[in-house]
């Protein structure tokens, strides 16, 4: 089992990486960078709703079906991931602006990797997980560590979501440049803020498993932010290129 689990960490890892390069040449149709090609589009809301809940719900049966389901430390994990995911599937949708559309293609592949990550990440915390690996978890530094950058990073993304939702007034369909917050520092200042929250949570689970949760966060996410970034550059020009401003990470990329 754990050797099987193993090749599925290695699989997943490789995936991410042709999605990274693949991203440099095609871009990820949805939102600001919407592409037709990508299929029939469906409303945003129903998209988000769609992508997002299956790996709640998964996650969800992989706990309750567990023997690990009150154990403290399992537990804590559980409660941080599902409360992304929580926000992402069912609160985030209702809060979307506008009448704005999501390509169907889109949809069924990020249906796909949700359910995948809920078998990877649930998969090592509730069944592959050794069984003393929790023991005294809550006496090393991990879970606190980890779980604060969780934290600060789910922060960010909320806050740059909402400056990123109110930057149109009712009826305006023109773009803007996000400013405020972490958009001081990066041009996708909400993909910054998911990054760091998968960081975090590699950290407070102290997994493989994890750890290619964030690489995929980041090979999904990176090429994405510098699709945006070259589009703010085209549309605002020097109006947007004298803010000298990073495409993801502060300081870095």
């Amino acid at each position: 089992m754990h050797e099987t689990f193993d090749i599925f960490l290695i699989v997943m890892a490789v995936m991410a990486l042709v999605v990274f390069i693949a991203l440099h040449f095609f871009e990820a149709g949805y939102g600001y960078l919407f592409d037709r090609r990508y299929g029939r589009p469906i409303p945003n809301r129903i998209g988000w709703v769609l992508m997002e809940s299956p790996v709640f719900i998964l996650m969800c049966i992989l706990w309750l079906c567990s023997e690990r389901t009150l154990q403290a430390a399992p537990l804590t994990l559980f409660i941080l991931f599902q409360a992304h995911y929580f926000q992402r599937s069912f609160i985030f949708p209702l809060l979307i602006r506008g009448n704005s559309k999501m390509p169907i293609g889109i949809v069924l592949m990020g249906m796909v990797f949700n359910t995948l990550n809920a078998l990877m990440q649930g998969g090592w915390i509730f069944y592959i997980s050794p069984a003393d690996y929790y023991d005294d978890w809550f006496t090393r530094p991990y879970i606190y560590i980890g779980g604060a950058i969780f934290i600060v990073g789910m922060v960010i993304n909320l806050h740059s979501d909402a400056i990123i939702r109110h930057l149109r007034k009712p009826g305006d369909t023109r773009h803007y440049i996000p400013r405020g917050g972490m958009f001081r520092y990066v041009s996708s200042a909400n993909y910054f803020g998911e990054f760091l929250e998968w960081t975090g949570f590699a950290i407070a689970s102290w997994s493989w498993a994890g750890a290619v949760f964030t690489w995929w966060t980041f090979a999904n996410l990176a090429p994405r932010a510098a699709s945006l970034r070259r589009r703010y550059e085209q549309m605002f020009g020097e109006e947007f290129t004298k803010l000298h401003r990073k495409r993801m990470i502060p300081f870095i990329y």
